[in-house]
């Protein structure tokens, strides 16, 4: 996906780009690259495929929630930013927090936010506990099976917050039976099935409610 192609696509989801914004997205990629020779964050490494399997992947949060709104949004294994860093440089409105397991990629997501002059985002090493009921929305975007990423996510929104799991083809992974477990304790509001433009790879993103206060 070149750059062009990014913009058109994105005007589709009704995201239109600033010249800054699209600018930060690019010291992004050449950030993303020299890191990635000093610690493995991805094998994707290509910026047309960045563009597309990172960038446009990340934003395709905004088909199931409105992200132009204030709000808080937790970015859980984050990595290598995504989509935590892509959503704040294209939703500025959000408060974000990005929280990973591994101390070296924390210090470089607080590397890039730094270096973008992004505000209002975090990045910790931090168990996600120490987090509970904060958040307006919580991402996780290809951590886990959707079973065991509900038993630290949904711990971390506010009662009738959103728990959405980005994830590839969720077919097999979201049966009769786990979806029948999930609904006893959250609203299922949403699933969303898609395909990336070019290379049509499968998409899913399950939105679930914390429907109980805890």
């Amino acid at each position: 996906m070149t750059r062009e192609e990014f913009i058109e696509e994105l005007k589709k989801l009704n995201i239109y780009l600033t010249s800054n914004q699209l600018q930060q997205l690019d010291k992004f990629y050449e950030l993303l690259i020299t890191w990635n020779e000093k610690i493995n964050l991805t094998t994707i490494t290509k910026k047309e495929d960045v563009y597309l399997k990172h960038f446009y992947d990340s934003l395709t949060l905004s088909k199931v929630v409105d992200l132009t709104k204030p709000a808080t949004l937790c970015d859980v294994g984050s990595g290598a930013g995504f989509p935590g860093i892509v959503l704040k440089i294209v939703f500025p409105n959000l408060n974000i927090t990005l929280l990973d397991a591994l101390q070296k990629r924390v210090i470089y997501l607080n590397d890039i936010i730094s270096k973008l002059n992004l505000q209002n985002i975090c990045a910790i090493h931090e168990r996600g506990e120490f987090h509970k009921n904060q958040y307006d929305i919580v991402t996780a975007r290809a951590v886990a099976n959707i079973e065991k990423l509900v038993t630290y996510t949904m711990p971390l929104l506010k009662k009738d917050g959103l728990f959405i799991a980005m994830k590839g083809n969720i077919s097999e992974e979201l049966n009769d039976q786990v979806k029948k477990k999930l609904t006893q304790k959250y609203k299922l509001t949403e699933i969303k099935e898609f395909t990336l433009p070019k290379e049509n790879s499968k998409r899913s993103l399950i939105v679930l409610q914390n429907k109980i206060s805890k």
